[in-house]
């Protein structure tokens, strides 16, 4: 029996009947769900002592504050293994999936994402109340230290890498620059470090706040870059905007805040965040080759070049050098393209045709009334387009056969140069009287047809029936 299993045991009186390994993204933990028939936790090995205290005490401390955070529920002796509450599945960067891929969120993402900016505040603010910051790992406070290691972090595991002829003295000078800025402000507020979507969890419809043990004492900014400038975030200016508007509203409920104040040493940390953003995924994609973080590059240096259209002032030389590397040949030719995602709908006209959430404005339309209507008849009458019996009557008649092979070349057509001119978002609609057979067997058929010949992502939803289907893409 290993440490984990004798954790669950102990902490539940239950037999372990199940321990699954959990994703731990870039983290060197390993997660793992332990169920019995009556409980579900996770287990958590970790390879630092000192890392793992860390996080328990913040847990505890957070938790008796009524924060939103997994509850600490015991750990071995040696302090390498632990166990948590277990809160779902869902992490809030797959519950916004669909506006990360297009940059159109709808509103149900939107309010996600509005609830969790309205919650930080309380977790900087009463966090840090009474909390004993010495068991911070590795360091207890946000310091010029830990300042200059991230940026040098940049120089050597990314900036170094494109080649790019800069005088490292003069870049020294100002990273020394922007850390004395960066100082400035020092507050007693907890500062998560790591605080974007991945890090957030969705448990009955509120967000719940993880993976904190890189937190210390720090600026409120740092946290409020790290999750608006989110490199695969893809959040408009507007949403941005919304959000931030939404985090200082919920900080002017705990502490004073000077809004203009800052606006502007928000833009600071906006850099910074991004530079050390740009490290690790140097570090991580050129040293440890790993490309989940080379594909992340060109989204953290779009958002580079958008941050080096702002006024900033301080540190000339270095924002001279960040301009040149954003426009070098290699990252220019390396695009930021978002998948095509086909969504197909069934639907019944007496009741409207679907609406358009990726802001586009629609697509394709087909009427299937023409089509001879197995609805007619009573022994169809409690079946769909998904069932053998309206299948056979409706490839049988014939004409529906036809029908579909005429809409299978438009569609076709369309996805070909969607895909080739880096579109993004395709709808196709099938309509008929209910919404039950013609419409629902031709949205299928669909469906299938184009996740096959063209393996992108198609997402199928038969609306009147109240049924989802995704096809993944196959690139």
């Amino acid at each position: 029996m290993n440490e984990l299993e004798t954790l669950f045991q102990q902490h539940t009186g239950d037999k372990l009947l199940l321990k699954e390994e959990l994703s731990a993204s870039g983290s060197n933990r390993r997660y793992f769900r332990l169920e019995s028939k009556k409980n579900s936790i996770i287990g958590v090995e970790g390879t630092s002592v000192e890392e793992n205290y860390a996080f328990i005490q913040m847990a505890k401390h957070f938790h008796s504050k009524g924060l939103p955070v997994p509850m600490f529920l015991g750990q071995t002796l040696d302090g390498l293994c632990y166990i948590q509450e277990d809160l779902g599945d869902t992490l809030l960067f797959d519950y916004i999936v669909e506006g990360r891929k297009t940059g159109v969120f709808c509103e149900p993402e939107k309010e996600m994402l509005r609830k969790t900016m309205r919650m930080l505040p309380a977790v900087q603010v009463r966090g840090a109340e009474d909390f004993d910051f010495s068991v911070c790992y590795p360091q207890p406070e946000f310091n010029e230290r830990s300042i200059l290691w991230d940026l040098n972090y940049f120089k050597y595991c990314f900036l170094k890498s494109t080649g790019l002829d800069f005088q490292e003295n003069r870049l020294e000078d100002d990273f020394a620059r922007l850390s004395d800025i960066l100082l400035r402000s020092k507050t007693n507020t907890f500062m998560y470090r790591d605080f974007q979507s991945r890090n957030v969890m969705i448990k009955n419809g509120e967000p719940y706040f993880i993976d904190f043990q890189g937190g210390r004492r720090g600026p409120l900014y740092y946290d409020v870059a790290s999750f608006l400038w989110q490199a695969k975030a893809k959040y408009s200016d507007e949403l941005r905007e919304e959000l931030l508007h939404d985090y200082l509203e919920s900080l002017k409920m705990l502490i004073p805040v000077n809004e203009i104040n800052f606006r502007e040493q928000l833009k600071h940390f906006v850099l910074f965040r991004t530079l050390q953003v740009l490290g690790a995924y140097g570090f991580r994609g050129y040293f440890e080759k790993k490309p989940h973080f080379l594909q992340s590059i060109p989204f953290a240096l779009e958002n580079l070049r958008v941050i080096l259209r702002d006024e900033i002032s301080g540190y000339p030389y270095l924002l001279d050098i960040l301009k040149q590397m954003a426009e070098l040949k290699q990252f220019r030719e390396v695009s930021v393209r978002k998948p095509l995602v086909v969504k197909i709908y069934s639907f019944s006209f007496k009741k409207g045709i679907p609406h358009d959430d990726s802001g586009n404005g629609g697509g394709f339309v087909f009427d299937c009334r023409a089509v001879n209507n197995p609805g007619k008849y009573e022994r169809y009458a409690h079946y769909t387009g998904l069932d053998e019996s309206v299948i056979q009557f409706l490839e049988e008649d014939g004409e529906i056969l036809t029908f579909l092979e005429n809409a299978y070349n438009l569609v076709d057509a369309s996805v070909k140069r969607y895909k080739d001119r880096g579109f993004t978002n395709l709808m196709v609609s099938f309509g008929c009287t209910g919404g039950q057979h013609r419409s629902v067997y031709s949205a299928q058929k669909m469906a299938e047809h184009i996740s096959e010949k063209f393996g992108v992502e198609v997402q199928l939803i038969h609306r009147e029936q109240n049924r989802e289907q995704s096809f993944v893409s196959k690139y």
